[in-house]
């Protein structure tokens, strides 16, 4: 189904059509599942945490069966995947805890000496989401930009209809917004 007919879906069963709010579900979860799945690869490997759970968890964050009224699609997944991204930092945080062993360096039990570090790690993502934090203090617009651009998959002409500005303006603010984060994970690595 195309982003308009969810839309259409989501205010017709807004409006109070039941037949609308049933159909919504599958359709949602599937989009979500895939949205989780791209976040979850992401992720440093040994993760207990799986797609599947992530989406069930953050369906419970929204409301679960009693979902808000939610004006478009691009608002629906900008607050998922909002609630998938803090899922994660958490059992990162969770994960990094020194209660659970977070002052030991996990190790492979057949480590060689040679082995290939991961693409990313918990310390990379509470980076990240600090960086994202300051982002959204410093420029909200251009962090809620990022969201949906990176986490969500929406591209700049549904940003720039979901945030009321022009297809050109998201460009730039993408182009900054990076820039900024960049300068600002570079200043938190070096602390």
């Amino acid at each position: 189904m195309t982003p308009e007919g969810i839309t259409l879906l989501l205010q017709r069963a807004e409006a109070g059509d039941a037949s609308a709010a049933n159909r919504i579900l599958p359709l949602v979860y599937d989009e979500l599942r895939k949205l989780a799945a791209a976040k979850m690869a992401r992720e440093t490997p040994g993760q207990t945490l799986q797609p599947t759970a992530l989406v069930h968890e953050a369906w419970l964050r929204l409301g679960g069966e009693a979902q808000p009224n939610w004006k478009s699609r691009a608002q629906f997944f900008s607050a998922a995947a909002e609630a998938m991204r803090r899922i994660l930092i958490e059992n990162a945080r969770r994960r990094r805890a020194l209660r659970h062993g977070g002052e030991f360096e996990q190790v492979s039990a057949s480590a060689t000496g040679f082995d290939v570090p991961a693409p990313a790690n918990d310390e990379e993502l509470l980076q990240l989401n600090d960086a994202m934090d300051a982002l959204a203090l410093h420029d909200a617009r251009k962090a809620e930009l990022v969201k949906c651009w990176y986490f969500i998959g929406l591209s700049l002409a549904e940003i720039a209809g979901m945030l009321g500005i022009s297809e050109r303006t998201a460009k730039r603010d993408l182009a900054y917004a990076r820039a900024w984060l960049f300068n600002e994970i570079k200043r938190l690595r070096s602390e």
